[in-house]
């Protein structure tokens, strides 16, 4: 199983010590991510410029807050950057997101949309030989006739597409080379929802895999159910639950999100939600419960929480996930 690391560090500095780190205990993957407060391609850029070997990815960067045309740019900048690792990880993000943080319009359903900004980089991307660049679909329309990257590295850059409902897998399953799963994934989810979109396609899953690790096993497991609870207050991700039955605990979490009662949001999350989606406790611990992904994901993300976490836990944590499965 490849692992992969999300880069949870705050600060960019961070994000390089961390990304340094695991390359150097033979991670196969390192990941940031984008938020109101961070740009996902910026701090990639510069994780991939201190890095030599690593495969650098967004997990993910926001497809509709930005046009396509930048976003293509940008991959093939860092895959000069970085002779050839990137990996561009493409998400719609919700329609709060979209309108409440960056002002933009959210159509739904969103799959549509992905596609066609998926074929717009893919465009562009075997447009850089030269010769012109042309794009017509019913979201975007480019006209370039000068478009040229002649420094481009490589011809395609792989593309991952994050998915939570049948409509977004199904758009990964069709455009990408790969799945961001999201966090909230369960196993069951997972082998129920997922893998049978998947089949026959090119497109590998690479699951987020929240890891929470201390000898304190109490304090880990408090720590994921603290994340969990934090995703669960979005209903766009209560049909994750449905596979098990346990609608009634996204509601419940979402309810007490409305009220900003943060503990009952905990424990709303039972310990066999926190099983189905973590991997919390020592490190012999955590080795041994990531093997039940073992048949469904070739490459996981590895994820420290960070819902109620002060800055020099999350570090310690990060620190003990490349430690504990790191292989070099």
């Amino acid at each position: 199983m490849r692992h992969g690391l999300i880069l949870t560090a705050a600060s960019i500095e961070g994000q390089i010590e961390a990304a340094r780190r695991a390359e150097a205990r033979g991670f196969h993957s390192v990941w940031t991510t984008e938020f109101f407060h961070q740009h996902g391609l910026v701090r990639l850029a510069a994780v991939g410029a201190a890095t030599e070997r690593v495969q650098v990815g967004t997990a993910i960067a926001y497809a509709f807050m930005r046009t396509p045309m930048l976003a293509a740019s940008a991959a093939m900048d860092i895959d000069e950057i970085t002779g050839g690792r990137m990996i561009l990880g493409l998400g719609s993000g919700t329609r709060t997101m979209n309108e409440k943080w960056y002002s933009m319009p959210f159509e739904q359903p969103p799959a549509n949309r992905m596609r066609e900004a998926v074929g717009v980089i893919r465009t562009a991307f075997e447009a850089a030989g030269g010769g012109g660049l042309r794009y017509d679909g019913d979201c975007y329309s480019i006209s370039i006739p000068q478009f040229a990257r002649p420094d481009a590295v490589r011809k395609q850059i792989p593309i991952y597409v994050a998915a939570v409902n049948r409509g977004m897998i199904r758009c990964a399953a069709d455009v990408a080379d790969g799945l961001v799963g999201h966090p909230i994934y369960t196993r069951e989810y997972i082998a129920e929802k997922v893998l049978p979109e998947l089949e026959g396609s090119r497109c590998e899953l690479a699951p987020y895999v929240i890891c929470s690790i201390s000898d304190d096993p109490d304090r880990a497991r408090r720590e994921a159910r603290a994340q969990i609870a934090f995703y669960y207050s979005t209903r766009l991700y209560h049909t994750v639950l449905d596979v098990h039955g346990w609608r009634d605990v996204g509601e419940e979490v979402a309810q007490a999100f409305r009220r900003l009662d943060f503990k009952a949001m905990e424990a709303a999350v039972p310990d066999a939600l926190v099983d189905a989606i973590a991997i919390t406790g020592r490190p012999d611990e955590v080795r041994d419960q990531l093997r039940q992904w073992d048949g469904l994901a070739d490459h996981v993300l590895l994820y420290s929480p960070s819902i109620g976490l002060s800055p020099g836990r999350a570090r310690e944590n990060l620190a003990a996930i490349i430690d504990t499965f790191g292989t070099g």
